[in-house]
Order: structure tokens, then C-alpha cells, then sequence
């Protein structure tokens, strides 16, 4: 495995993480946004053009989630 494909790996494991706990925290909608942006950056550094671009329209749309979203209140 390179350190380009460990790279990917990562970025996509923490896209999955994110989206799962999407629902935990306004903030695990930011982490995805960051992590989609680790995949664009992934796909454009091996040469998936078309990958990259998705994966930034889709951070893209996760920053939107994120600023529209109200914040959960915390209860004591």
C-alpha cells in the first residue's frame, strides 16, 4: 500500500465515520465536509479527475448542512 492509498483510506473511513454520527452533532457534518475535501484532494493526486470534483461539490453541500443546521441544545 502507498502512502497515496493509505491517504484515501483515510479520508473515506472518516467520511464514513462522519455520516454515521451525522445525526449525533451538528459538528460531525463539518467533520464530513473536511473529509470529503481529503477525498477531492485523493482523486485529483491519482489522477480521478471526476472524483475529486464530486467530492468537493460534496463538501460543498456538507458546509451548507452545516451553517442551516440549528444547534441540538444541551440539556442538564
Amino acid at each position: 500500500m502507498t502512502l497515496l492509498d493509505a491517504f484515501g483510506l483515510f479520508a473515506v473511513t472518516l467520511m464514513v465515520i462522519c455520516y454515521a454520527l451525522e445525526g449525533h452533532s451538528r459538528w460531525y457534518i463539518l467533520g464530513f465536509a473536511f473529509a470529503c475535501v481529503l477525498g477531492s484532494i485523493y482523486g485529483f493526486l491519482q489522477g480521478a479527475w471526476p472524483f475529486g470534483v464530486v467530492e468537493a461539490v460534496w463538501a460543498m453541500i456538507a458546509v451548507w448542512r452545516w451553517k442551516n443546521k440549528p444547534a441540538i441544545p444541551v440539556r442538564v
